[in-house]
């Protein structure tokens, strides 16, 4: 594997910058611009690529859809939020029409946020595509042809060009998928979800997202610690802070960046990326939050390895 593109971050549903949000990035950053001088646009580039991330850009506001790069010609994606609608687009623009690729697709559960960008996922239109739909629910192909049924979306599934099929996968049993091994995880959350290890020969991805963690439960700590065991990259639902996960959100199926934390050191994996976002939380708050999560990695990493801490946005492509 050679990297991970986020395509959607965002949990529950999709969520957008309003006018209130681009005005107060706009006055933080003309406060920050008082009294300097740029001669040439060098150097106005350089004030604006050191101004913070979240006033020179945002998280972004698609719900959860991440792609993984590997060896393989084959495109491997988890979930189909509405960053989906993007990552087809880039598709396109990158191989055109005359081209047939596949791509697996793998599918945490059912819920609308994490299955709504597929019916606007443009290679499904394309003839001699190949989409393969991988994931744990029997109702799997029941819920993808549900997002294009009337009077729910104007074009019928049959009108799909790609051959699209479906793998119906068993939790803890693991798959070699197009170069790579992936094994899916059942996971606490409404209505079940699952979430998958990929492993390559010298690279280890796991997709986790939508799920509550039970920590004090030894049994389940120690079956996600193997599942995360030395991973390079941990994409991890940390929606809620702390102290949400532990009171009024408290059995909503979320985690939060404090279990992550703990159970990735507890792994050893090297990387872990917050994920799938609370939709109220603006740029400041989810820039507040990372700020907070590297705070506690150092306090509590002991004697163990760093475990770099990044939160993942739209856009963002980690090279493993």
């Amino acid at each position: 594997m050679k990297k991970v593109i986020f395509w959607g971050t965002r949990g529950s549903l999709p969520t957008a910058l309003n006018a209130h949000d681009v005005r107060e990035k706009i006055v933080a950053a003309l406060t920050a611009a008082n009294g300097k001088h740029f001669k040439t646009q060098s150097a106005l580039n350089d004030f604006v690529s050191a101004l913070p991330f979240a006033t020179a850009g945002t998280f972004g506001g698609n719900s959860s859809c991440v792609e993984i790069i590997a060896d393989a010609p084959e495109h491997f994606i988890c979930d189909m939020g509405s960053g989906a609608r993007q990552l087809g687009q880039a598709k396109i623009a990158t191989y055109g029409v005359p081209h047939p690729q596949t791509y697996h697709v793998f599918i945490s559960h059912l819920h609308w946020d994490h299955l709504m960008g597929f019916p606007y996922f443009a290679p499904m239109y394309i003839p001699g595509n190949r989409i393969v739909i991988h994931g744990c629910h029997a109702r799997l192909e029941e819920a993808i042809r549900l997002q294009m049924r009337s009077p729910c979306f104007p074009v019928d599934y049959s009108q799909a060009g790609a051959r699209i099929e479906f793998d119906i996968m068993t939790p803890g049993r693991t798959s070699y998928i197009a170069g790579l091994n992936v094994t899916p995880k059942l996971q606490l959350h409404a209505g079940d979800s699952y979430g998958f290890r990929f492993e390559s020969l010298d690279r280890t991805v796991v997709y986790s997202t939508d799920s509550e963690h039970k920590l004090e439960q030894s049994e389940e700590r120690s079956a996600f610690i193997q599942f995360f065991a030395q991973a390079d990259l941990v994409v991890f639902d940390a929606m809620y802070s702390l102290a949400e996960a532990a009171s009024f959100k408290a059995d909503w199926g979320h985690s939060s960046n404090v279990v992550g934390v703990e159970l990735c050191q507890a792994a050893a994996a090297r990387r872990l990326a917050l994920f799938h976002h609370e939709p109220v939380h603006d740029d400041q708050q989810l820039a507040r939050l990372l700020g907070e999560t590297k705070r506690l990695e150092q306090i509590t990493r002991g004697d163990g390895q760093a475990l770099e801490i990044i939160s993942a946005y739209d856009g963002l492509t980690v090279e493993l």
